[in-house]
C-alpha cells in the first residue's frame, strides 16, 4: 500500500487520498492514548491531512488532536489540518448556528488555542447559513485567511448555487475565494457530489474532501444483524443514526454488496472506501476510526481501488439498483 496525493482542486496544496478525521470519536469514543496511536498509524501510512471541527465533542476533539500531535512532535510544515465553524459551542444568539462576521472572527482564535496551532491549513463553513448574507460570510472568511489564521477556506454541505455565489463575490471584490467543499459521499449518498457539484470541479477548480464513506458504519456490514453494543449507533445523542443503520432498504443494498467484496477478497469497508476514492474529483476521503485495527483495515482500501474495473462497477450499480 503506497499513499497517493491529490491536489485540492486547482490549488497547489496536495492531500493524501485517504485522510483521518475525529468526528464522533475523539473526546467521545476515544481517549488521548488511542488518539495518539491512531494519528501515529495514519501518519506512518502516509496520511498528511487531519480533519476536525469546533463543534466535535464541544471543542474537546480539537484539544485531544492538538495535544496528541504536539506529543508526537510532528513538523508543522509536513501536515495539513482543518477545522470548521458554524454550530458554535457558546450559548449565545449570535454565536450559534451562524456564519455572521462576529461569530467567525471570534471563533477562530479559540479553535487555534485548543489545537495548539498558530494557523489551520483549511477552514470550512460547516453548513450554509440562510440568515446571514453570503457576502458577509465571504468577507469574514477572506479576512481570516488574510490574517494568516487559515491558509484556505471552503464550504461544507453547501448547494452548488451558494458555492458559486460565494466564489463570484470573492472574485468581484478581489477577496480570497473558497477553494474546497466537504460533503458526505458514499455508495448510498451520491447526488450532491456527482450531480449538483458536477460543473464546479472544472469551472471553478473546486476541491472536494468527503466524509462518512462508510455511511456511519452502515456499509461495514456490522449492522446487518442488529446494532452491536458499544458501537456508534448506541451513543447518546446519536438517535438519528439508529434510524439510518436500521433502515431495511439500505440494509438490503448492503447485503447485495457483500458477495462483491468477498469476490474481490476485501472487506465491505474497503470496498466502500475504495469506491469513493476512485472518483477523480475527490481530493481526499476522510476516514474515522475508534481503534487502530479499524484504521489499518480502512487504510488498506488503497489496494482495492485498482480492482474496481468497469465490470465490478457495473455489479456494484446493479446491487444498488442504480
Amino acid at each position: 500500500m503506497t499513499m497517493e496525493y491529490r491536489r485540492l482542486g486547482r490549488s497547489g496544496l496536495k492531500l493524501s487520498t485517504l485522510s483521518f478525521g475525529s468526528w464522533v470519536t475523539f473526546g467521545e469514543q476515544v481517549d488521548r492514548d488511542v488518539a495518539l496511536d491512531c494519528l501515529s498509524t495514519a501518519r506512518a501510512a502516509g496520511v498528511n491531512f487531519f480533519d476536525n471541527a469546533e463543534t466535535y465533542a464541544g471543542g474537546e476533539s480539537e484539544r485531544v488532536m492538538g495535544q496528541a500531535i504536539a506529543e508526537l512532535g510532528w513538523d508543522r510544515d509536513t501536515y495539513v489540518i482543518s477545522t470548521k465553524l458554524f454550530w458554535g459551542i457558546k450559548d449565545d444568539v449570535n454565536l450559534q448556528n451562524t456564519l455572521n462576521r462576529k461569530y467567525l472572527l471570534s471563533a477562530i482564535d479559540p479553535c487555534l488555542e485548543r489545537l495548539g496551532l498558530d494557523f489551520v491549513d483549511l477552514l470550512y463553513c460547516h453548513r450554509p447559513d440562510p440568515e446571514t448574507p453570503i457576502e458577509e460570510t465571504v468577507w469574514a472568511m477572506s479576512d481570516i485567511v488574510a490574517s494568516g489564521k487559515a491558509l484556505y477556506w471552503g464550504t461544507s454541505e453547501w448547494s452548488a448555487g451558494d458555492i458559486r455565489a460565494a466564489w463570484e463575490i470573492a472574485e468581484r471584490h478581489h477577496l480570497h475565494k473558497p477553494v474546497m467543499e466537504q460533503s458526505q459521499y458514499h455508495l448510498l449518498e451520491r447526488y450532491r457530489v456527482e450531480t449538483d457539484y458536477a460543473r464546479l470541479y472544472e469551472e471553478l477548480g473546486y476541491g472536494l474532501t468527503t466524509w462518512s464513506p462508510l455511511a456511519s458504519g452502515l456499509l461495514t456490514g456490522k449492522y446487518l444483524d442488529g446494532v452491536p453494543e458499544g458501537s456508534r449507533g448506541t451513543l447518546e445523542g446519536y438517535e438519528w443514526l439508529r434510524d439510518l443503520i436500521t433502515d431495511e432498504r439500505a440494509l438490503d443494498k448492503v447485503r447485495a454488496l457483500v458477495p462483491i467484496a468477498d469476490k474481490l477478497g476485501c472487506t465491505m469497508s474497503q470496498l466502500a472506501i475504495a469506491w469513493v476514492a476512485r472518483n477523480p474529483n475527490v481530493s481526499s476521503v476522510i476516514l474515522g476510526a475508534s481503534k487502530v485495527s479499524q484504521l489499518e483495515e480502512n487504510l488498506a482500501s488503497l489496494d482495492v481501488v485498482p480492482l474496481l474495473d468497469d465490470e465490478v462497477l457495473a455489479r456494484i450499480a446493479a446491487a444498488l439498483g442504480a
